[in-house]
């Protein structure tokens, strides 16, 4: 004989799903309302995120220079000027070897366009000269047909750069501002907020800036770790500007899936046109196979480790940011999902009973503040 259900527990089971789902639902409204206030402050909110992302990076110098003696201020200013030389450094060390030898690129361009024109009139393709030249007419004509929204869209590209340009200025100035007074900051906001917020709240402040700092640590390792194996495949293949590719490499590795593509956009074009169609295909498979190395093994594992993330939360966050928000949401995936984690933990530790037993820490310890 069946067991039949119980009509007590059974509407009891209803009202606590009810109202968990209800909860849950306001959850989401008010995280809905977050996102779409941080969206209409974008112009503001995403210049700060790129300021605490490179004060992450430059911190420990100016931490350095101030425990040496030095003023705030003066720290401050040291730390942004090497750093604006840095980056200026690193711009001339990519532009400069390029327009050395742009002449010679340009010509190997034109080459390399004659070699896939050769390549594709052989066999198996049997491409012919017309059949080339009507298809150079076609996309001619497409992109006269076309004039108006390419017009728009170069309009809004210069518009983009412009934007890019100011966010990079104010960042630069948050910088430096947080390198000089961000010590202060945490003091100054337990002061600010009332009861245990002036407690919490900075508290997990500061587990989320040392979770920022191992993102920037890690995301710079593994651009290190990209740099070195596709500069050595180059070096191996004696394809010119090693140097200024593995740099760039190293730099783009920050931005991605475009950095990546773009990277290596640049290094199979130069292979193409100095050293030939072999090499440059070899020198896809080789950025193909270390990117995949650095997609998929690399950058989640030394991820997961420093953050603190299982390596497929760190594929997931990747996944999803770019789905929602595409370069930015990859870009500030992990990060995101790090610093979720870091709120979830101490949320749990406040929660959580005390352990009982021999040995087992008075309550309220264990609940501190990384060092």
């Amino acid at each position: 004989m069946s067991a039949t259900l119980n009509s007590r527990r059974t509407r009891a089971a209803l009202r606590v799903s009810a109202r968990v789902s209800g909860e849950l639902l306001l959850v989401l409204v008010m995280a809905a309302v977050v996102l779409w206030v941080l969206g209409r402050m974008w112009s503001v909110v995403w210049p700060l995120i790129v300021a605490l992302l490179l004060t992450t990076l430059t911190w420990p110098l100016a931490r350095f220079l101030r425990r040496r003696g030095l003023a705030p201020a003066l720290a401050a200013s040291v730390v942004t000027v090497l750093f604006l030389l840095v980056a200026a450094g690193t711009v001339a060390l990519i532009a400069v070897p390029v327009a050395s030898q742009s002449g010679e690129l340009a010509d190997g361009v034109v080459q390399g366009i004659q070699r896939l024109r050769e390549w594709a009139a052989g066999p198996p393709l049997n491409i012919d000269d017309d059949e080339i030249a009507r298809a150079f007419d076609t996309a001619v004509a497409r992109i006269q047909d076309s004039a108006g929204s390419i017009a728009t869209t170069a309009v809004t590209g210069v518009s983009t750069v412009f934007s890019g340009l100011i966010t990079a200025v104010l960042a630069l100035f948050l910088m430096f501002f947080f390198l000089k007074d961000g010590p202060r900051f945490l003091p100054w906001l337990g002061r600010q907020l009332p009861g245990r917020l002036a407690t919490d709240v900075p508290a997990v402040a500061l587990r989320c800036w040392v979770t920022l700092g191992s993102f920037v640590r890690s995301q710079a390792l593994v651009g290190l770790i990209d740099a070195v194996f596709i500069g050595l495949g180059l070096w191996i293949l004696d394809v010119p500007l090693v140097l200024p590719l593995a740099v760039l490499t190293f730099v783009s590795a920050f931005v991605p899936i475009v950095g990546a593509l773009f990277a290596g956009f640049v290094a199979v074009l130069i292979a193409l046109v100095s050293n030939g169609l072999t090499d440059a295909l070899i020198v896809l498979v080789i950025i193909v196979v270390v990117q995949q190395l650095e997609g998929n093994v690399f950058q989640p594992i030394i991820q997961s480790r420093g953050l603190g993330l299982h390596a497929a939360v760190v594929l997931l966050a990747v996944t999803l940011g770019g789905s929602l928000a595409g370069i930015v949401g990859s870009l500030l995936a992990v990060p995101v999902a790090a610093l979720i984690a870091v709120v979830w933990n101490y949320l749990r530790e406040q929660l959580s009973d005390p352990p009982q037993g021999p040995g087992a820490d008075a309550p309220g310890t264990g609940v501190g503040v990384p060092s």
